[in-house]
């Protein structure tokens, strides 16, 4: 197949391209590779994708209309795995209009693209961020998710809402994709793991809000890379049980999915930074704050849904995932 991945040159973006080309599909990866974060980090990450066969780059804007009109008319995508979003709960609250620019304008464009040129399935990131304040623990698509606490969160919410409606209007599968708090080698420098490792290393005190009371859905990058490919490999399909006087917002009457991704294993944050330390043989100088605005305390996915739908199996233990992301630290910083 031929298949857009946008956000290639990111972190969960360049995995799945990865898998993808090596089972011998052709990639077309989309990047305006910007400067939130490194971006020489995002350039080494493109160049392990342009030494390989059936991959190409094109460096385009999401919000640039014309230019994702034209990408599309050209390149006759089979499928669509859209990864490329403006992250980070955090940003949000202080650049409120790039995420609308990219995580709004941006995915109707991509919707009008798949809807024009017979894209077979589109697959897209959402976020366990849109659980917002629901406390019911495990988060199941199967709930309400509509009270989101960030605008970030809101965006991904409007991109599930937007897809719906495309599902039903023009008969287009969409699958969303809620993830839940990624990491391993390759991520970014603003996510957790990373900032803690290099301050560790550096002999700097480390920020651990809410006092370290968090819980997360610690996931795997190849784990989560390997489930957005099953998910791309499976069209979504109407829910011929689906009742509008009992709707289930998981599913729908037309070709629409959301599901969570994440590793059904809620591990404490405190936890996590014990096997960080472990791993680079050296303690942490915590610094504890309380709860960030728009941060919520716990995350924990029911995945059972996926399980069932593509045979997702999140396989990397926490000790496991933490020790080869430094392992990639320790060698692309040379430290």
């Amino acid at each position: 197949m031929k298949v857009l991945v946008t956000g290639a040159a990111g972190f969960i973006g360049s995995h799945v391209s990865h898998i993808l080309l090596d089972r011998g599909d052709t990639v077309v990866g989309l990047d305006n590779i910007n400067d939130y974060y490194d971006v020489n980090l995002k350039l080494a990450r493109l160049a392990r994708l342009e030494a390989k066969p059936n991959f190409s780059i094109a460096k385009i804007d999401l919000a640039d209309r014309s230019a994702m009109e034209a990408l599309f008319a050209k390149e006759k995508f089979d499928k669509v795995v859209h990864l490329a979003a403006q992250a980070g709960v955090r940003y949000s609250i202080e650049n409120p209009h790039v995420y609308v620019d990219s995580n709004i304008t941006g995915f109707l464009h991509i919707l009008e693209g798949c809807r024009h040129h017979d894209v077979q399935h589109l697959v897209y990131a959402s976020t366990s961020s849109i659980y917002g304040a629901n406390e019911a623990m495990p988060f199941s698509e199967h709930n309400s998710a509509n009270h989101p606490l960030t605008l970030y969160a809101a965006t991904k919410k409007a991109n599930e809402l937007m897809a719906h409606s495309y599902s039903n209007i023009f008969n287009m599968p969409t699958t969303g994709l809620r993830f839940f708090t990624v990491y391993g080698p390759w991520g970014r420098p603003d996510m957790a793991l990373f900032m803690f490792a290099k301050n560790i290393i550096e002999g700097k005190p480390i920020n651990v809000f809410n006092h370290g009371n968090h819980t997360r859905d610690f996931t795997f990058v190849d784990d989560i890379a390997n489930g957005v490919v099953a998910v791309m490999d499976h069209n979504a399909q109407p829910n011929l049980q689906w009742d509008g006087m009992h709707p289930d917002p998981a599913t729908s009457k037309v070709p629409w999915r959301v599901y969570n991704i994440g590793n059904n294993q809620p591990v404490k944050l405190m936890r996590y930074i014990e096997v960080l330390e472990d791993c680079l043989g050296k303690k942490a100088e915590l610094n504890l704050l309380p709860l960030q605005p728009g941060d919520v305390p716990d995350t924990y996915a029911s995945v059972d849904n996926l399980v069932k739908d593509v045979g997702y199996k999140p396989a990397t233990p926490v000790e496991e995932g933490v020790r080869r992301f430094v392992d990639w630290y320790r060698s692309y910083y040379k430290v």
